[in-house]
């Protein structure tokens, strides 16, 4: 049976070191702060915000929320962003998105200063992952199952790493960030050809493919670590399922992240510890 690497731990450790890093940044009168920037009232953002502004206040950093109304024009979308990048006070900006169809969303995202995206959206924040430079931050979820696998002292170095999915928001990535670590990393994609030999022979297999139970048996073997970073609603079994088949890898793998209960726990808390980080960058 294989060991569950649960993502309450994770957020508990970065929930930690944020706090105390959080007081020394007051004692040297800097308040880290995140801007919520929405554009109207769609009930996911409403909800992210809610955990995002939950987990602000657990570890003390201040959460300044500006909202527009669904029909605000572009000037006024674009100058309000274009204060957001220019307040000092300011140190991490949330911008939700999709942005409704009359607002540039790529130019939003270009215009979006690096050094406050703390969710890594911009091209600034990506070429920072892949130069392995401070340049803005790694997107969110990508980070989170980093930070499980560093938690649970799972070494990389030298080990074969397979990735299925290639998307700018996690595949890519965290693709990259793996690199980093000094594993050896294969891309999977809806192009591969036999992807089930390619996952079998990784040590660690990374799941963000998109699609609600994808990956079953034929795609693990025993002693690998798999981390499931996909979500979504299963009507049939009335509850949140991953892209692995849980109760087919389980019994086969040496450690598995749960969906929920995962790399979806910790994510929120990657996005806060951005905004820490980027208020201690100016120090």
């Amino acid at each position: 049976m294989a060991e569950v690497l649960k993502g309450a731990p994770v957020t508990a450790a970065l929930n930690e070191k944020m706090t105390a890093q959080v007081a020394e940044l007051k004692e040297k009168g800097i308040v880290p702060t995140l801007a919520i920037f929405r554009v109207g009232e769609r009930p996911d953002d409403l909800s992210y915000e809610k955990g995002a502004m939950k987990r602000c206040a657990t570890v003390g950093v201040e959460v300044k929320n500006v909202v527009l109304p669904a029909d605000a024009d572009s000037d006024t979308f674009f100058a309000t962003l274009d204060e957001l990048n220019n307040d000092d006070s300011v140190h991490g900006i949330l911008m939700f998105r999709p942005l409704p169809k009359h607002i540039d969303g790529e130019k939003a995202r270009q215009m979006l200063n690096p050094a406050k995206d703390v969710d890594g959206c911009t091209d600034g924040s990506l070429a920072g992952v892949f130069t392995n430079t401070k340049v803005g931050f790694a997107p969110c979820t990508a980070q989170a199952a980093i930070e499980i696998l560093d938690y649970y002292g799972i070494d990389c170095t030298g080990k074969k790493a397979a990735v299925i999915g290639r998307s700018l928001v996690v595949g890519r990535p965290v693709s990259m960030m793996l690199m980093h670590k000094n594993a050896t990393v294969t891309t999977c994609h809806t192009k591969t050809i036999d992807m089930p030999s390619i996952t079998r022979d990784a040590d660690i297999l990374i799941v963000c493919a998109g699609q609600m139970e994808s990956i079953g048996a034929e795609y693990v073997r025993e002693d690998q670590v798999v981390i499931d970073v996909g979500i979504g609603w299963n009507d049939e079994k009335g509850k949140l399922c991953g892209d692995v088949k849980f109760e087919e890898a389980e019994p086969i793998v040496g450690a598995i992240t749960p969906v929920p209960g995962g790399v979806g726990t910790v994510t929120t808390s990657v996005l806060v510890s951005h905004v820490v980080e980027a208020a201690c960058r100016i120090v």
